[in-house]
């Protein structure tokens, strides 16, 4: 009897482990990502603003438009009567050329409007973010080393006590406590304003002046932001500290401030890196209330009051001056985070 041999099955190959991708690849997906959000918040930005109610004609008027010819003048000078289609396809024209319009408040075109705005906005909310960065990721970081300590339960306390105010209640108290003064404490900054009047911005006494009318509304965004990245830092060295990498450090004869600083805060700075990249387009939005509260001529109170009016190429303007902002924050938050993390690419 003839015996039939045996098949073995084939033994199944592995698949190769799968690589990640190169940084041009990633960063090619970003920034086609980025610009997909960009044409969609540029449909967003026309239409969201043509919504509102109120007839911008009769309410810039102000009962001005005794007949039905000037009111169809002025809608015809800044295109209201066009089709919603037609009016679309022109601001889009306008917006890659840079024009945005003529403000209908201010009779200015809004771009020279916005660049002029824009440097308070800047200098208040750019200082806030750099002063909160600075000490928010210190008390993170020796929060988290010294955990359970005074200092950790004090800092952390601290920051989300701050955290949890209002923005514009907590400048409210500043203003009421330093600026108009409270019992023992004199009134020692201004209630408001960028600048004295009659002092020129630019000169040494002018930059002086600008430095003591920002001090309160800095103070305030500063301590409002600080539990963002203290909270932040604080809890990404937490999951560091037990990591086998650091015990190898300590028995190589590290001390334990380089053992921190060196290798612990390192790695522990990748998502305080994303938020601070992010936060820097937020920047540029500056803050509504705290602008609003402090009567800083930013951004943020052009926007308020563009929404009384409604002035619409305004209320366009800045919503596209800061969604552009973090658009590209976020892709700069996603590029840097690839380059740090190449893991983030696979």
């Amino acid at each position: 009897m003839t015996v039939g041999a045996v098949t073995e099955a084939p033994t199944p190959v592995a698949a190769p482990p799968r690589r990640g991708h190169g940084f041009g690849g990633y960063a090619l997906g970003k920034t086609l990502g980025a610009l997909g959000s960009l044409a969609f918040m540029l449909v967003v930005n026309f239409f969201l603003f043509r919504v509102l109610p109120g007839d911008p004609g009769r309410t810039l008027g102000r009962g001005r438009f005794t007949t039905p010819e000037q009111l169809e003048d002025f809608n015809r000078t800044y295109g209201l009567e066009q089709p919603l289609p037609q009016q679309f396809l022109t601001f889009l024209q306008n917006t890659f050329t840079g024009d945005l319009g003529i403000s209908l408040r201010y009779r200015v075109p809004v771009a020279d409007l916005i660049v002029d705005r824009m440097w308070p906005t800047l200098l208040l909310v750019g200082t806030a973010t750099l002063l909160a960065t600075v000490f928010g990721v210190w008390l993170g970081i020796l929060g988290a080393w010294r955990r359970g300590s005074a200092f950790d339960r004090i800092g952390t306390g601290s920051s989300l006590t701050l955290y949890s105010m209002p923005e514009w209640w907590l400048g409210l108290m500043l203003i009421a406590v330093f600026a108009v003064g409270a019992g023992p404490i004199p009134g020692l900054f201004p209630t408001g304003g960028l600048v004295s009047p009659g002092v020129d911005p630019t000169s040494p006494a002018g930059v002086v002046d600008v430095a003591w009318h920002l001090t309160l509304p800095v103070l305030t965004l500063a301590l409002a932001y600080l539990a963002d990245y203290a909270l932040i830092m604080r809890s990404s060295l937490l999951d560091e500290i037990g990591e086998d990498y650091l015990v190898t450090a300590r028995a190589k004869g590290l001390r334990d401030v380089q053992v921190r600083n060196r290798h612990a805060v390192r790695n522990a700075l990748l998502p305080t890196t994303t938020l601070i990249a992010l936060n820097i387009g937020f920047v540029v939005t500056g803050a509504i209330t705290i602008e609003t509260v402090f009567s800083i001529p930013g951004l943020g109170l052009l926007a308020t009051e563009a929404l009384e009016v409604p002035d619409y190429w305004v209320l366009q303007g800045t919503f596209l001056v800061a969604s552009a902002a973090v658009i590209a924050a976020n892709l700069v938050a996603n590029l840097v985070y690839g380059l740090l993390d190449p893991r983030v690419r696979a």
